[in-house]
């Protein structure tokens, strides 16, 4: 018991620089908390989608079209349920590019049975497709800009000139945490309409479709039959499972995730050099003190436990404080790039991580002293002055 209540009064005796360590120990929890959970939040709508849905794209990019005829040879290949189509919209609203999020126009009326972690109520599913310039957007889009059923929304594409005026008429939610509640979903109908008449050169295709298969183990099977359809024909498809898709997608920011990843590394050596650089002034101001306490007997593993305990200490204090000011923090991040991410919430997996490498770095920042520590002769600590 003795042991722990130096340990206690070693911590506390110089209070600024210990405090001020702990606070830096902290921020850098924190940073490394919220640089790792961006990254999980990259990848959150792919991990919930259901493994029995495939997409169909164009083979040469998924920025080039494919036929509407499409949709009936598709729905042949055995093994497909049915199959729904969509077109990437690229509008910001009230032409502010700021106020981007993720627009498509979508069909037929099954689309959203297709994606059933889409929830919308019946009523507001029905009035959505009765009025061509109909829109439903998700629940965040919601909470972002503050519209209401029957208000009326203006975007401005940056693939399809002009201003497109929509009505708002539902809203979603998604099933689960993860579940994308930032689009905003109209009438692909009304859309290819639209483009006949002021941009026929640009309507009557889609930009990918959306296959639900009735068994995902046969998912790679049924993708070659897709493909298999359309091979050597003008428009060549590449189909894959819908993850696979989502996932090829964020891959473009992969460049961003990997120096993401990189500096919440260089964060624990960040964590490191505070904690030991606080260690290494306190074994050296403390070396008398180590010698007088080898002369009343005690031995190398005391000394180890007493400059082991200051170190762990100090590092589990600094990843606790910054662990509870992780969660505001990153509240904050969550308004200020809801129409970014999905979900932004720190995973327990995170949370361990941030622990353990607490651990590690007093661990670590503990070897230097403890090493001059132990090897001190009696004769030089009572020489020293500090």
């Amino acid at each position: 018991m003795w042991s722990f209540r130096l340990i206690f009064r070693n911590t506390g005796r110089h209070k600024l620089r210990t405090l001020l360590t702990i606070f830096g120990l902290a921020v850098a929890v924190v940073a490394f908390t919220v640089i790792r959970t961006l990254i999980g939040s990259f990848f959150a709508s792919a991990d919930v989608i259901p493994s029995d849905r495939l997409v169909t794209r164009n083979a040469i990019s998924y920025i080039f079209d494919i036929p509407l005829a499409y949709k009936d040879k598709i729905e042949r290949v055995p093994g497909v349920e049915t199959a729904v189509y969509a077109n990437w919209f690229a509008g910001v609203y009230n032409n502010d590019p700021r106020n981007f999020f993720p627009n498509i126009a979508i069909g037929p009326e099954n689309y959203l049975d297709v994606y059933s972690e889409l929830v919308v109520p019946p009523e507001q599913e029905a009035e959505f497709w009765k009025e061509k310039n109909s829109a439903i957007v998700g629940r965040k889009l919601i909470n972002r800009f503050g519209w209401e059923i029957g208000d009326p929304i203006r975007l401005t594409s940056m693939i399809y000139p002009g201003n497109w005026d929509f009505i708002l008429r539902g809203i979603y939610e998604g099933v689960e945490p993860g579940v994308d509640e930032t689009m905003m979903m109209f009438r692909w109908d009304a859309f290819d309409e639209h483009l006949r008449k002021n941009l026929p050169g640009m309507a009557g295709g889609v930009g990918w479709y959306t296959v639900k298969i009735d068994n995902a183990d046969n998912a790679a099977a049924i993708s070659s039959a897709i493909d298999a359809q359309f091979k050597n024909s003008s428009t060549e498809t590449l189909s894959e499972t819908e993850k696979a898709f989502t996932l090829n997608f964020l891959a473009q920011m992969d460049a961003i995730i990997k120096g993401m990843r990189i500096m919440s590394y260089l964060i624990i050596g960040v964590i490191m050099l505070v904690l030991v650089n606080t260690m290494a002034m306190s074994a050296r101001e403390r070396i008398s003190e180590y010698a007088l306490l080898k002369t009343l007997g005690f031995r190398p593993f005391h000394l180890v436990g007493l400059i082991l305990g200051e170190s762990l200490l100090i590092a589990i204090i600094g990843c606790g404080l910054g662990i509870f000011l992780t969660y505001p923090i990153l509240g904050a991040v969550a308004q200020m790039l809801q129409g970014f991410f999905t979900v932004v919430n720190a995973s327990g997996l995170t949370l361990a991580l941030s622990f353990i490498f607490a651990v590690m770095v007093g661990l670590i920042a503990s070897l230097f002293p403890i090493f001059r520590a132990t090897r001190l002769a009696i004769v030089d600590g009572l020489r020293s002055v500090g």
